[in-house]
């Protein structure tokens, strides 16, 4: 009796290491899992309801520097019908499918991104120029999107101006937000309208998630125009919009040069607007930067004495 008594208690100490063994093995892939969940791509829409203030240009190189900080980068274009970020980019001639052709089952993801030739780890998602923004669907853009949040460490949204269906669709996934706005009261006017959006017009406002986190960046800003009254200070701009300020990219003649050449101004050498957006890419990943570009150069003493700048 004694050895079947000991027999049943090791048996029941048995089956209770191993049920003990089952719940930490299950407690580790849950948290595994939780963690893969976290890792998933953040979408990031580059938006602004004025047109011409940089949206495409900001899109191209805000991307490239994530990439070249070592993130998995794709950047979408949403401008259906008027695309442009193919030839910001550079690779206008190797695009064969686009985004609507995958949200219509015309081609595969894979087949549609591009992979940029001169960072490894960025791709590009063209936009259909022959189309029309109506055949763009939510259901369609968001299976997109999960499909490339698998992948991907950023996503980047390249919305077009005002706030028709392409913009709307662009920012409707979107985690955070580069607002992008010219120094002068019409472009932050159309802004402000945008942040009312964010806030109220997203996936996240619907679900009632932590809202769009939005970052202010302010483009062609020339300080000594804002010395002479002509613009609209960064103080001032802030002030207005009241969001995260992540920096002011100088009026600069490298970004027209980039642009017309297909590159990124990012990738560009020599350039202060490619420096500005290297120095907001760090600060949106959390680091330390100072602010540049924002004062005007101190005149000598003879430029002084003879007026000249």
């Amino acid at each position: 009796m004694r050895l079947l008594a000991r027999s049943v208690l090791l048996h029941e100490r048995d089956l209770l290491i191993v049920q003990l063994v089952v719940i930490f093995k299950n407690m580790i892939e849950d948290r595994i899992t939780r963690n893969e969940k976290q890792k998933l791509a953040k979408v990031v829409v580059v938006t602004s309801g004025k047109g011409g203030v940089g949206k495409t240009t900001t899109s191209a190189a805000f991307a490239a520097g994530l990439a070249i900080r070592g993130y998995k980068t794709v950047v979408i274009d949403f401008d259906v019908g008027l695309r442009n970020l193919d030839l910001i980019m550079g690779c206008e001639r190797r695009v064969v499918y686009d985004l609507l052709n995958v949200i219509h089952g015309e081609g595969s993801l894979n087949q549609a991104l591009i992979k940029d030739k001169r960072v490894s780890n960025l791709f590009i998602l063209p936009a259909s120029q022959t189309r029309d923004k109506d055949a763009l669907s939510m259901e369609g853009v968001g299976e997109v999107i999960s499909t490339l949040q698998e992948s991907f460490d950023y996503i980047i949204c390249d919305s077009p101006a005002g706030i028709e269906k392409g913009a709307m669709t662009a920012m409707y996934f979107a985690d955070e937000a580069l607002v992008v706005t010219n120094p002068e009261i019409s472009s932050v006017r159309d802004s402000d309208r945008i942040i009312g959006m964010l806030a109220s017009k997203t996936r996240r406002a619907e679900q009632e998630l932590s809202p769009v986190k939005e970052h202010l960046v302010i483009t062609r800003y020339d300080p000594i125009r804002v010395n002479k009254g002509d613009m609209l200070s960064a103080d001032d701009v802030q002030e207005i919009l009241a969001i995260s300020f992540l920096g002011v990219v100088p009026e600069s003649k490298s970004v027209l040069a980039a642009s017309n050449s297909g590159i990124p101004v990012t990738l560009t050498k020599d350039s202060d607007a490619g420096e500005a957006y290297f120095d907001m890419v760090d600060r949106f990943l959390g680091k330390d930067r100072p602010f540049r570009f924002m004062d005007a150069p101190k005149r000598s003493l003879l430029s002084r004495l003879f007026r000249t700048q």
